[in-house]
């Protein structure tokens, strides 16, 4: 069996995930399922960041040890990314002892091939985004990722020699196209960061404790990168003495999926670090946008961030995983608001799919007592409806391995669209009207609990619970892929997968909430 190992960047934990946080492992948990379903062992890797100089400051404010702010933080982390349906198979922490371990040995391994070297960091730092940088890269005299004021700082450090493989790097990401997605991220690094020469990163600090020690100098805590970056490898056992069979058998990771604001550290010091460590690069790191709120990023300043288990207590989890899998383009940063949010329910999951779901299996019980098989008696019309049934996997794998999530649940909604019309054009409300036409009336309806069945295996990726509830509703269990011309359905009770909402009512509500 074929591996697919693919991984969220592990959440920092300063605070709750909003939903922007959240999307990433909503789509990775999407493509994870989707290659569950295409038969490969999937290894599915998120987790939480837990060390640094900002969770120092806040434990302090907070009057708690850090060990016990990152707890809090990150169960409350690990909550959503369980209420979100998500199936990652391990949740990774940095404070957990085995990757401390590694994580010193990783060091002391570059530190003796001559990759880490001890010296004095001079620069403008920026607390919270734990990153030192030049006047130059200032913007404005402030930090360019956050735009927060930055403040000299001098302290001893040990640096990563990330100059000396800079021109492997280049070589690399040219060589390997697929490396960086989506092509713009891909000439960002190069034209911003590799081609004006990369600097020597500093990986340790003495300013503050909370951190993995240096194990031969354990004044200095290794820095952020070195230790949150490492995750992908420690938690599935690397080690520079010796890795385990799951190591072996997982890495190369097949997606690293990020923020495109953290493309830099993924596509630049992670693949020296790997470099160093003689081992082989990711195939793939996919920064994904953003999902903006109206028509900002989210933030707590700004006051507009809305939160996922806020969002699925209004309007449910399956709903929550369609708008922002389908509305945020490969490449585009998407929108999220309340009224695109019901309009989308409304239209596409209450109107294309629950209205056809209940329509059919109710006229399965009005005209055939619940049981039909295929009779084939058909009409010229009805080829079309099979070949786009037939054709569906294909659409969907193309759009799949492009990462165009939205773009693939696109091809299952215009069969879905299609059944509906069918419908329309077999009028069977007018054949059971004829009792010679009971054979074409039961093929009319074969052809669209097919349908039905197909595009509810294929939604299993996007919404897992609709899936399930599709599949039981169908009483029929058949895992192929494709239209079959044998089957038997005996369905069950029709219920309703999604409610069509007053939109001027539920905006009032949620206000007033």
């Amino acid at each position: 069996m074929e591996k697919f190992y693919i991984s969220t960047a592990i959440a920092y934990t300063s605070g709750k995930p909003h939903i922007g946080n959240t999307y990433e492992i909503v789509l990775a948990d999407s493509i994870a399922r989707y290659k569950r379903l295409k038969g490969f062992d999937v290894y599915f890797q998120t987790g939480t960041d837990e060390h640094g100089e900002k969770i120092q400051i806040k434990a302090n404010e907070k009057g708690v040890t850090p060990q016990a702010y990152v707890d809090e933080v990150a169960t409350e982390i690990r909550r959503i990314w369980d209420i979100m349906n998500t199936s990652y198979n391990r949740f990774v922490r940095t404070t957990d002892k085995n990757h401390e371990r590694i994580v010193q040995k990783i060091f002391q391994k570059m530190y003796e091939k001559g990759d880490i070297y001890l010296g004095k960091y001079e620069g403008l730092y920026c607390t919270p985004c734990e990153s030192f940088f030049t006047e130059s890269q200032l913007v404005d005299g402030k930090c360019p990722d956050c735009g927060r004021n930055v403040e000299p700082k001098s302290e001893e450090a040990y640096f990563f020699r990330l100059s000396k493989y800079q021109d492997q790097l280049i070589e690399y990401i040219n060589s390997h196209p697929e490396f960086i997605k989506p092509e713009s991220r891909k000439n960002e690094m190069i034209h911003n960061f590799l081609e004006p020469g990369l600097q020597d990163l500093c990986v340790s600090r003495t300013s503050f404790d909370w951190g993995i020690p240096v194990s031969f100098d354990p004044k200095h805590v290794v820095y952020v990168w070195l230790d949150a970056l490492t995750n992908y490898i420690t938690n599935i056992g690397y080690d520079p003495d010796g890795s385990s069979e799951e190591f072996e058998k997982y890495w190369p990771a097949d997606l690293h999926l990020i923020g495109k604001d953290i493309i830099r550290f993924h596509t630049i010091y992670w693949p020296c670090f790997l470099m160093s460590l003689d081992l082989p690069l990711p195939k793939q790191v996919f920064g994904h946008p953003w999902l903006l709120v109206g028509e900002g990023k989210m933030s707590k300043s700004k006051g507009n961030v809305i939160y996922a288990d806020d969002l699925v207590e209004a309007f449910g989890v399956d709903s929550v995983r369609y708008y922002v899998l389908h509305e945020i383009p490969y490449a585009n940063d998407g929108t999220l608001t309340y009224d695109l949010l019901i309009d989308r329910i409304n239209s596409d999951l209450a109107n294309v799919l629950g209205n056809l779901v209940n329509r059919t299996i109710s006229m399965v019980h009005k005209y055939f007592h619940g049981t039909v098989s295929n009779q084939r008696v058909s009409e010229s019309y009805d080829d079309e409806l099979i070949s786009m049934i037939n054709s569906l996997e294909e659409k969907i794998e193309k759009r799949m391995d492009q990462l165009e999530i939205g773009a693939a649940l696109d091809e299952i909604f215009e069969v879905l669209r299609r059944s509906n019309k069918y419908i329309d054009e077999a009028t069977p409300w007018v054949l059971a009207k004829e009792e010679e036409k009971k054979n074409r009336l039961e093929t009319v309806l074969y052809n669209l609990l097919e349908s039905i069945r197909v595009c509810g295996i294929f939604l299993s990726p996007f919404l897992p619970e609709t899936s399930e509830k599709i599949k039981k509703q169908l009483g029929n269990g058949r895992e192929e892929r494709t239209y079959l011309e044998d089957n038997t359905y005996t369905v069950g009770t029709p219920e309703a997968l999604f409610m069509r909402i007053d939109k001027e009512k539920k905006l009032v509500e949620l206000e007033e909430n």
